[in-house]
């Protein structure tokens, strides 16, 4: 595609490992920068909604504008196999995660939440080694035991500012990892069907059962409506359609064009811009002992990269 031709999030090309195209740039730079702003406004409403309640919100939101991006789109009927792989992908990425990285955001500041969210990125990497053909030399698995490290730090980081022995509560750091995990498996199962179908009609599925998924947290959401004052109700109508409508459709379009493990780590830039972000408009400083975990998992992602090169004869890492 030229750099001129119009964006279209219907097409489903075959990945190739070729220099990312503006458009994909583009879609990879809006996503990143959407997903940072989530975890700001996440935190702003955390007090008004209960994790379930904001998903469902989120989702709700997210599924209607999704679904006008449809209209008059042709509609490409998938598979057995390939509806197995979307259900498990919208039920892991936008179902559970959603909940998870919203009750993590209960206890803890957007940026450490970030920091340990991003090990998803390795996560997907090793899968996609293991599961989509992609590769996985030894640099995934040690930047994995790396960022493991790293996120050790953060949960004594963080349960020394709270004044709690171990892990705080042990609640926030645990929430982070459950949305770390589902992250990686959606983008897992997202992959593959990817290759045929549309990136729309993919994501507006994915969010359609998430929303399904969701369902049970309907009286919570009802609640959350009553009491919650305009500017949170608004900052989940917001999650709804900047993360979650128009994200998750330029993420589904550059995932359709570029390697899982390539584009996975692309985020690696969140935590930093939600941690910057937090402290302008929250005041919030993660723990210095988080700070440093949260490093140690940016070096985790960043070890993960590395590839390993033959030359002469001579394998260099």
């Amino acid at each position: 595609m030229t750099p001129d031709a119009p964006v279209t999030l219907t097409s489903s090309p075959t990945t190739s490992s070729a220099r990312p195209t503006p458009w994909v740039l583009i879609a990879i730079i809006v996503t990143v920068l959407a997903w940072a702003t989530a975890f700001i406004v996440i935190r702003g409403t955390a007090p008004y909604f209960t994790g379930g309640g904001l998903a469902l919100a989120r989702l709700l939101v997210g599924s209607v504008l999704l679904s006008l991006v449809l209209i008059g789109r042709t509609w490409v009927r998938p598979t057995a196999r390939e509806w197995l792989q979307i259900i498990i992908f919208g039920a892991a990425w936008f179902g559970a995660y959603n909940v998870a990285l919203n009750t993590a955001e209960q206890t803890l500041d957007a940026g450490t939440t970030a920091m340990i969210v991003n090990i998803g990125p390795i996560l997907i990497a090793l899968g996609a080694g293991l599961f989509l053909g992609e590769g996985i030399p030894k640099w995934p698995a040690i930047g994995a035991g790396v960022a493991f490290v790293g996120v050790v730090l953060i949960g004594i980081g963080t349960s020394a500012n709270t004044g709690s022995a171990g892990f705080g509560d042990g609640t926030g750091v645990l929430w982070c990892l459950v949305a770390a995990v589902t992250y990686a498996v959606g983008v897992l199962f997202q992959k593959p069907v990817l290759r045929r179908l549309p990136a729309s009609q993919v994501t507006f599925l994915g969010c359609v059962i998430g929303m399904v998924v969701c369902l049970p947290f309907a009286g919570d959401l009802v609640r959350d409506v009553q009491h919650a004052p305009l500017p949170a109700i608004l900052g989940a109508v917001y999650l709804g359609a900047v993360p979650t409508a128009l994200a998750f459709s330029t993420w589904a379009y550059a995932l359709a064009r570029m390697p899982a493990g390539r584009l996975g780590v692309t985020t690696y830039v969140v935590p930093p811009l939600a941690t910057i972000l937090g402290l302008i408009i929250f005041a919030e400083v993660p723990a210095a002992l988080a700070i440093v975990g949260g490093v140690v998992c940016l070096v985790g992602v960043a070890l993960s990269r590395r590839t390993t090169r033959v030359k002469s004869g001579v394998v260099a890492s």
